[in-house]
């Protein structure tokens, strides 16, 4: 991928990144899934934005309970499930401009109402949870080069979200999936996946994780690419 394509792909995930800072304040105790996602197509589409490439979807949320939930967006529908006053919710992103795509999720812990940073809260579930995605994103970047497979890394962050005492609660039990121009042409971090990252230019790495025995599913997401063998985030 030339710089110039590169940059444009750095251009929708960076409306992508805007959105997720704009419903930190947006989100709050009370608002239900279906407002949440309405705001975040308006949003969207104010700034310029015409199309979504996940099933027309703008936005995929869950509220509460409904965060561990992993299925198609095929079948996704927003309920009116409202956020309370503590609550997690996760909000994953599919803007597009001329069939290049963002794709970023993120999860937001709500104390007393509002959105708070995971160093403010007063939940060890929701703490941990964040915690351990950030520490699955750093050992992803250590393990992975050019020459590793898509399926090498899906058995080895696999057995690290395991370790950690959580569980992989992909529908399909993959870890991520490339950036292309047709969501069915997308190949997925999961076994018997031979391609190398060396083969693609972007892809997704996005653990969707639950505690063992926990309440609660937890969404982080980041585009990355190679730039003459550094790994990097769109």
């Amino acid at each position: 991928m030339n710089s110039d394509e590169l940059e444009k792909y750095k251009e929708v995930q960076e409306l992508a990144k805007e959105t997720m800072e704009f419903l930190r304040s947006f989100i709050e105790e009370g608002v239900t899934e279906k407002e949440i996602g309405e705001a975040t197509e308006k949003f969207l589409r104010e700034k310029g934005i015409e199309s979504f490439w996940y099933y027309d979807l703008a936005a995929l949320v869950y509220v509460g309970k409904r965060t561990t939930i992993s299925i198609s967006g095929r079948d996704y529908k927003a309920t009116e499930t409202k956020v309370k006053s503590n609550d997690l919710v996760t909000v994953d992103l599919g803007p597009e401009i001329a069939r290049r795509w963002a794709d970023l999720a993120r999860s937001f812990i709500v104390e007393n109402g509002k959105v708070i940073s995971s160093e403010n809260s007063n939940s060890e579930e929701m703490v941990k949870g964040i915690e351990v995605q950030k520490e699955l994103h750093r050992q992803f970047k250590n393990f992975i080069n050019e020459e590793t497979s898509f399926e090498e890394a899906c058995e080895k962050m696999n057995e690290i979200i395991n370790e950690l005492g959580f569980e992989n609660l992909d529908f399909k039990n993959n870890l991520g999936h490339t950036i292309v121009k047709d969501k069915d042409d997308r190949i997925y971090m999961e076994a018997g996946n031979k391609t190398k990252f060396k083969e693609v230019d972007l892809f997704t790495f996005e653990p969707h994780i639950k505690k063992k025995a926990g309440e609660y599913g937890f969404k982080h997401e980041n585009i990355y690419y190679f730039d003459q063998g550094v790994l990097k985030i769109l």
